[in-house]
């Protein structure tokens, strides 16, 4: 039975770099052209940068052409107060349906899950007029809001399936030692869901940093730009910098690697911590 526990855990671990391997594919063409010429682009998109073809300009055009910091800046802040206040509200709105029980429960529970199936883009009209009403317009503020809803039914649909998983006994002891329901979510549930917030941290991290939509539509200005906004200014109706293009891209998909080596080790965990069952 052990054996064959270890059996399933490593074809769930084998299968994840099989997918995860890939995912990076197309990641890794677009980081080997961004440091090409256009016409080596065009001509090998596949192969690796040579002494001929090495071509800096698209960096160059980046540094030069718009401002990249600010852009970077303000998709790092409305990356990671979105994915705080995700991980925050959904993890006791996954404790309070896992833990009580009270008339609606099942109903409140599968009301939130909705938010899964029916995408948000449906309500930009709606949104919009939300935010300009309450003068939250070219704000990040209004990217952080849009992204927390977005986010907050997976996260509680995931969250609540591990928080039911521990054990009531562990819960009740906190109790009897006098903890708060506050303590024994923070220093009892939190920590032994962390696989699970990893899990949802990443899924949701992805859709924010790479939406063009919303930072679009509420958020165009230049002082608030995001970095895929922000590229936006290569691509013309005729003509478009595709090395420019490229090395934008590659720039921005370096904050999202990191978070993810952040909480791969812990995802991977989440993902797989049914097949030892």
């Amino acid at each position: 039975m052990a054996r064959r526990g270890r059996l399933r855990a490593f074809g769930a671990h084998a299968a994840l770099l099989t997918y995860t391997a890939i995912a990076l594919f197309p990641v890794f063409v677009i980081v080997i052209n961004a440091f090409k010429s256009r016409k080596a682009i065009f001509g090998a998109p596949l192969a690796p940068p040579t002494p001929e073809t090495f071509d800096l300009a698209g960096f160059r055009a980046v540094l030069t052409q718009g401002d990249f910091v600010l852009y970077f800046q303000n998709s790092l802040i409305v990356t990671l107060v979105s994915l705080a206040l995700v991980l925050l509200f959904g993890a006791m709105s996954a404790f309070a349906l896992s833990e009580y029980r009270f008339r609606g429960n099942t109903l409140l529970g599968l009301y939130l899950a909705l938010g899964i199936m029916i995408p948000i883009r449906l309500g930009t009209v709606a949104i919009l007029e939300l935010m300009v009403a309450t003068h939250l317009v070219d704000t990040r503020t209004a990217l952080i809001l849009v992204y927390t809803a977005q986010g907050l039914p997976l996260s509680i649909f995931i969250l609540a399936e591990f928080m039911r998983q521990i054990s009531d006994d562990l819960k009740n002891a906190g109790r009897i030692d006098g903890l708060s329901e506050y303590a024994i979510f923070f220093r009892l549930v939190l920590p032994l869901t962390r696989p699970a917030m990893a899990t949802v941290a990443v899924f949701t991290m992805i859709p924010i940093w790479n939406d063009l939509w919303f930072p679009l539509i509420l958020a165009p200005s230049e002082a608030t730009k995001t970095v895929t906004l922000g590229a936006q200014v290569f691509i013309g109706q005729f003509v478009t910098n595709w090395n420019a293009v490229l090395a934008a891209l590659s720039l921005a998909i370096l904050p999202v690697l990191i978070l993810y080596l952040i909480f791969s080790r812990q995802l991977i965990r989440g993902i797989t911590s049914g097949a030892v069952k």
